[in-house]
């Protein structure tokens, strides 16, 4: 089997260039490398013979048409993924997640490539009080970037319903692990903590999101790719609830910490309360979740603490100047 990855440098696409590999696949990473495109993030498989990189943007057109020659598979990863960052410029979120997929759909048209997986997320659904989101549950996006990868799964659903592309979509829920970009909420408090650094809570820090573990993740992508049944969405959730205060408390006794570094700072525009899936289906052909959350989350740790030369550059210049202009000088 032949993939083409796109947006494989990053957090949790590179955790699946990894696991395709390992499963005997091919690998073609079609990746931009903005800011949390991580070149690092692949390293230890970038002289793998199965593996090659392109440099290039989804959106360009010319670029996609000539990676996925020969491919068996499309698994798109690659999008604008913070919500902070899509409320102060939401139109990269627009040209990444709605026009580059697009672009990506027509060229696995165009080509004839067997299968298309769309990578998305909970956060299509907006906040759920009680309950869980099923995949036939409409769509209620709160932010630009919720709002840009929904864009991005209806054009998939239209690509699959107009042309028939053999498509299906993945909805995850908050996902956490190594070598996740610093500006998402746990490796943001755990590289904080690690530096004695004040961790930002917003508002009451009551917000409930449902936790998974990268790998956990990556093979609920990959049961869908491989089993899933064309023009339908699997939720892909970790079945763990914990509001981000408790999240923050676990951080800091990790971290040997205390609370007094907790600072609660204004809450996000628009923030969704609660998010929950239901992954009844996903679970349906065989997928389950391995990690434990703790288990998990203490590993998760460790590996910041062991992997300062991983983050230490990534924190300084541009991070830093969004950084203080997000939250405040320290």
């Amino acid at each position: 089997m032949k993939l083409l990855v796109t947006g494989g440098c990053g957090f949790i696409g590179s955790a699946f260039v990894r696991l395709a590999l390992s499963r005997g696949a091919e690998v073609v990473n079609l990746d931009k490398l903005t800011y949390a495109g991580n070149p690092e993030n692949v390293a230890d498989v970038a002289d793998d013979e199965g593996y090659r990189f392109v440099h290039a943007d989804i959106a360009d057109a010319e670029a996609v048409a000539a990676a996925v020659k020969g491919v068996d598979a499309i698994v798109n990863f690659a999008a604008e993924s913070h919500v902070d960052r899509s409320i102060l410029d939401p139109t990269e979120f627009i040209n990444t997640d709605v026009v580059g997929t697009a672009v990506l759909l027509e060229a696995a048209r165009t080509a004839g490539v067997g299968r298309f997986v769309q990578v998305s997320t909970d956060e299509v659904y907006g906040s759920i009080p009680h309950g869980a989101f099923r995949e036939t549950d409409p769509i209620s996006p709160s932010s630009p970037y919720s709002a840009s990868k929904a864009g991005g799964d209806l054009q998939v659903l239209a690509w699959h319903r107009t042309f028939g592309l053999d498509a299906v979509i993945t909805r995850g829920s908050n996902t956490f692990g190594p070598r996740q970009y610093p500006e998402k909420l746990i490796p943001l408090f755990v590289t904080n903590a690690l530096d004695g650094l004040q961790l930002p809570v917003y508002g009451d820090g009551m917000q409930v999101r449902d936790w998974i573990y990268v790998d956990d993740h990556c093979e609920g992508i990959w049961t869908a790719m491989t089993l899933g049944e064309a023009g339908e969405v699997y939720n892909v959730g970790g079945g763990h609830e914990e509001p981000n205060m408790e999240i923050t408390r676990r951080i800091l006794a990790l971290t040997g910490r205390d609370e007094s570094l907790i600072r609660h700072v204004a809450d996000r525009l628009g923030h969704d309360r609660r998010y929950a899936l239901d992954t009844t289906r996903l679970r349906s052909l065989g997928w389950e979740p391995q990690r434990s959350f703790d288990e998990a989350i203490a590993a998760t740790v460790e590996w910041y603490r062991d992997r300062r030369a991983w983050w230490e550059p990534i924190k300084s210049g541009e991070y830093r100047r969004y950084y203080e202009e997000q939250y405040g000088a320290r």
